[in-house]
């Protein structure tokens, strides 16, 4: 016979399902909602019905923008320098890499990388859309900012592989991140020296 009310049950299950969420983690967060004002409880579903419904993805970069609009925040903000394009796993690395005002190009997100394990190949990411932006003269460097794991080098070196007979510059952020480390839990003192330190691929 099941302790815990059904609904709490639920909740908790759903809460189990999100990334570093754990049983006892969606516990105290269940329990937490339970004693939470209602107006608290009521803005969560609100909210969440509006991230799916509000929210789309940039047609040019795969950035994530409001479902109104064609272009992103940062393809359509002033001052961004035209000729790089910063070459992403998802669009947290985006928010970690302008937290450090250190870059003013364009970005391109992929929506993940290639892993065969999980069955992610080449026509999964946003690589033809990298491809076209290239192929039509946008860029002359792309700086390849996947994550240093081992999906994230052999994006990179995939992506090396097909940019590299167009005829430009490929670099590499520099190995100031550590192996296995994520973009977005970098500081931006490592962030900006990896930056600055990218090397060329050849």
């Amino acid at each position: 016979m099941p302790i815990l009310p059904a609904p709490i049950q639920d909740l908790i299950g759903a809460l189990e399902r999100l990334p570093g969420v754990g049983p006892k983690s969606a516990s105290r967060l269940a329990f937490f909602l339970l004693r939470a004002p209602q107006d608290l409880v009521q803005q969560l579903p609100n909210a969440l019905a509006n991230l799916k419904s509000a929210t789309g993805t940039c047609k040019l970069c795969a950035n994530i923008t409001l479902a109104d609009q064609e272009l992103c925040e940062v393809c359509t903000g002033p001052g961004r320098a035209d000729g790089t394009i910063c070459v992403v796993e998802d669009p947290l690395d985006v928010l970690a890499l302008e937290r450090t005002g250190g870059f003013h190009g364009r970005y391109h997100v992929l929506q993940g990388v290639l892993s065969p394990i999980e069955g992610v190949g080449p026509d999964d990411l946003t690589i033809r859309g990298l491809m076209e932006r290239v192929r039509s003269g946008e860029a002359k460097e792309v700086i390849l900012a996947t994550n240093p794991s081992m999906e994230g080098d052999a994006t990179a070196l995939y992506l090396r592989q097909q940019l590299l007979p167009l005829g430009l510059r490929v670099t590499r952020l520099a190995r100031g991140l550590p192996v296995g480390g994520d973009l977005e839990y970098a500081d931006q003192n490592t962030l900006l020296r990896a930056l600055a330190g990218r090397q060329e691929m050849t």
